[in-house]
């Protein structure tokens, strides 16, 4: 029996000897959680999600969520791109804290709850829901955590986006509303996942909403006729947001307002069934859709992009007395310094996108003769009028 389907060399990729075939893709995770512990006595916990991988056996960051005011059941709206390897077990941990402070660190945060998983569980079991953990390994309450990936197309098409309102219904007692818009897509099994949240706007039935880009991959997955839903709630600071209405659309019909504006009724299935002549809860506009292409740095660079590398030393005593081995400026043709280094290193890689491979080269904090005064600014090869150096 015959076939025409031909294998890969021995040791490597067809056309490419030696090269080993590698399964590898970026895939966007999504990260939502249910009853969350409640940490702050006087309101809800305020929840963020950081995402870890482990690398050689340590864990490094990868980043982190929004922060979400006074909620235990947070739908989070930003994503971790990371790339995916079949082939590869890639250890990632999600930690959940309550965020009360501005700092950076999260070791003066209260902690909520993590998992340890590997990136081809959630891939091979999206939505993949597991109860959070202490670090005791004690259930964090019932709290818990799903967590979807989903393969990300390679679309640079982004939507610009202008939405409003007008006559949004009144849900605050003293006030007006403060109205916000969530707008997710629905998932292939089935879910509707978060892809933007708006700002809210203090006390109107007629907002205006910043302009916000989203690329087409994140918002539709590329599928211009993919169902996506809008919701618009009124902000309550205490997490307990009152649904106005929603209504339905697909991004082809978002693209219509590139030409004029597009309209929907904001709808409220509950006042819609009690209510005979309910007409809508307000009308939501998009009044402007733009398409820009969100380009990446090779198109940069295959459209002609050049990088220009400027030296800048630091000739200041701080350096350290230049006579003593292991200073800054000591010269050893056996062991470079920490300044040869830098240089060397950046201006290798930078080099190659440069057209002239000329660099300027500049010091400061140094004595230059002849007058031997400071100066704050020289060329290293002492010419003014040409300082630079020759690339290799």
């Amino acid at each position: 029996m015959s076939h025409n389907q031909q294998s890969a060399p021995p040791g490597g990729v067809q056309g490419r000897p030696g090269v080993a075939a590698q399964c590898v893709t970026k895939v966007e995770i999504r990260v939502k959680c249910l009853n969350l512990l409640d940490k702050d006595i006087m309101s809800k916990s305020d929840p963020m999600c950081a995402l870890y991988q482990d690398v050689q056996g340590q864990w490094h960051e990868i980043g982190r969520t929004e922060n979400i005011q006074n909620c235990l059941a947070p739908q989070f709206a930003k994503t971790f791109t990371v790339d995916y390897y079949f082939e590869e077990v890639q250890k990632l941990r999600f930690s959940v804290y309550d965020i009360d402070n501005t700092t950076p660190s999260l070791g003066d945060d209260d902690f909520l709850g993590q998992i340890e998983c590997t990136l081809g569980q959630v891939v091979a079991n999206t939505p993949f829901t597991k109860p959070l953990l202490l670090k005791s390994g004690q259930k964090a309450g019932k709290g818990q955590i799903t967590v979807s990936a989903e393969e990300i197309s390679s679309s640079k098409e982004c939507l610009l986006l202008d939405f409003r309102a007008t006559d949004l219904d009144k849900k605050d007692f003293f006030g007006k509303s403060d109205p916000f818009l969530e707008i997710f897509k629905k998932t292939s099994w089935g879910s509707w996942d978060l892809v933007h949240r708006t700002e809210y706007i203090k006390n109107t039935l007629h907002p205006t909403w910043k302009r916000f880009q989203i690329n087409m991959a994140t918002l539709c997955s590329g599928d211009v006729d993919k169902q996506l839903k809008v919701l618009c709630h009124d902000y309550d600071s205490d997490g307990s947001h009152d649904e106005i209405g929603q209504f339905f659309t697909t991004a082809r019909q978002l693209k219509e307002a590139v030409i004029k504006q597009v309209e929907w009724n904001c709808i409220n299935e509950k006042k819609k069934a009690k209510k005979r002549n309910y007409k809508n809860s307000g009308v939501i506009y998009l009044t402007s859709c733009k398409v820009v292409m969100e380009h990446s740095f090779l198109d940069f660079v295959f459209g002609g992009m050049q990088l220009n590398f400027t030296v800048g030393i630091d000739f200041t005593a701080s350096n350290g007395n230049p006579q003593q081995p292991g200073t800054l400026h000591h010269i050893d043709p056996r062991r470079p310094n920490e300044y040869e280094q830098a240089i060397w290193s950046v201006g290798q890689v930078v080099q190659d996108y440069d057209s002239d491979k000329l660099f300027p080269a500049l010091g400061f904090g140094a004595r230059i003769p002849p007058t031997m005064q400071v100066s704050h600014e020289f060329a290293l090869n002492f010419n003014p009028n040409n300082p630079f150096c020759t690339g290799k």
